[in-house]
């Protein structure tokens, strides 16, 4: 979002926060059937931040159990192409050179939990595997490419419960620009609903740039415009809320950096120094100083994007990077005591093939994994989910995983739900196409 978007929205929002009443509308029926629920949502006081591998990661790196199934059938040799010593597994089925120690590290006292076999059915019998189609369905929580998206239903959900009002700060944010999970559809626009745009610095959207005497001046001028439509209070009050959100995030700005240590291998906890640490870092910074925000949506920039039909060897530097990241953040959390309600979720578009074709990279495929830390307060620990086997091994560029025939799977649409739920909603089913909630969390 470039700045003029950036401040037309903190404007909207700012003037919104000034407002004692917001115009409604006509919701759509599946939002006035939601069952919320204020106990579960009162007590659960969940905050999410949700990381999406835009290009659709291979699966590989957290499910390397079928490594000695379809090596054989590769139409380049993984041994030859990543190094005859690049190709092991951990204990746990983790690809080692793709970031697996760490993954261990994480897994060890219920930090992660990893579910291998998300997976579309419904993608898989229409043969769709486009990134477009599947990142809109995966952010609406619908196979309806139209819908709102998931954050965008849950900020109404909120709102019509009295949970987010005028005075809420920042309910939701996001570091990754426009993005489907704010997807209005036929919602309409709410201003205080509408997601800030802020990124890893902090720069602030609410600041006003020009010398405070100018800008006093055009509150003057505007108040007196608008005095005829009896406008000039509320003007006051919004430009009066907007100063107060920037010194709000000014004193955001101004926490320290954690000192994170060493673990007791003596490896450097803290942070890397890329652009996707930073943003983790500076998620956790504002969900445990500001209670009001609920969700901060992220991508992986700074990593490097997940399409990796060729030249793959990269995916194991971006894995192991994203699982530094990840570790860093749960110190982070776990320091500020914070693992029972701030939770992580981490999914892309799809997942890969396994063949490793001629340029030495994966095509697109259905299964993916889908990873969650912290939470837990409302989430169970069951550690790693789901079993996959090796599918049409005739056809090398047919060459996938998918879940064992008895291995618990469930559509990506199932990740809405889970997040409705723990956010207060007891029948999620109505907004994701009848997708229950993850089993094995609750």
């Amino acid at each position: 979002m470039n700045r003029r978007e950036f401040i037309k929205y903190s404007l909207a929002g700012a003037c919104g926060l000034a407002l004692p009443s917001l115009p409604g509308r006509a919701l759509a029926a599946p939002i006035d059937r939601v069952e919320f629920n204020p106990a579960v949502y009162s007590a659960n006081q969940a905050q999410t931040i949700m990381v999406f591998l835009y290009g659709g990661a291979s699966e590989l790196g957290c499910n390397f159990t079928n490594y000695d199934d379809f090596k054989s059938f590769s139409e380049t040799s993984y041994a030859d192409y990543f190094g005859s010593g690049e190709v092991a597994a951990t204990t746990n089925g983790f690809w080692e050179a793709a970031g697996g120690g760490l993954m261990e590290e994480l897994l060890a006292p219920g930090d992660l939990r990893v579910f291998r076999t998300c997976f579309s059915q419904v993608r898989w019998d229409a043969n769709n595997r486009s990134h477009g189609s599947c990142v809109a369905q995966n952010q609406r929580g619908s196979y309806n490419e139209d819908e709102s998206g998931i954050f965008a239903n849950l900020a109404h959900i909120l709102y019509n419960n009295g949970i987010i009002d005028e005075n809420t700060k920042m309910p939701f944010l996001t570091m990754d620009g426009e993005s489907g999970f704010y997807a209005r559809g036929n919602l309409g626009m709410i201003p205080i609903l509408e997601p800030i745009s802020i990124n890893e610095n902090l720069d602030n959207p609410f600041a006003r740039s020009s010398e405070r005497s100018y800008t006093d001046q055009m509150d003057v001028l505007a108040q007196a415009r608008n005095r005829a439509l009896n406008l000039s209070d509320k003007i006051t009050d919004a430009f009066a809320k907007r100063a107060e959100m920037d010194d709000f995030i000014q004193e955001i700005r101004e926490l320290p950096d954690p000192e994170l240590g060493t673990n007791d291998n003596g490896e450097d906890l803290n942070y890397q120094n890329n652009s996707f640490a930073h943003r983790l870092r500076t998620a956790i910074k504002i969900l445990n100083y500001n209670p009001d925000t609920r969700v901060i949506s992220l991508a992986t920039s700074g990593l490097g994007g997940w399409d990796d039909h060729n030249d793959a060897d990269n995916y194991l530097r971006r894995m192991r990077d994203l699982f530094l990241a990840l570790r860093s953040a749960m110190t982070h959390i776990k320091q500020l005591g914070r693992e029972n309600t701030i939770n992580i979720m981490v999914m892309g578009d799809f997942g890969r093939g396994v063949n490793l074709n001629s340029a030495n990279g994966w095509d697109h495929g259905n299964l993916q994994n889908f990873l969650i830390l912290g939470g837990d307060r409302y989430f169970a620990k069951p550690g790693i989910v789901g079993e996959t086997v090796l599918d049409n091994v005739g056809s090398v560029n047919r060459l996938f995983l998918r879940p064992a025939p008895d291995s618990y799977w469930f559509e990506p649409l199932s990740v809405a739900a889970t997040i409705y739920r723990i956010y207060g909603v007891d029948n999620p089913e109505i907004l994701t196409d009848n997708n229950p909630a993850i089993a094995h969390l609750f």
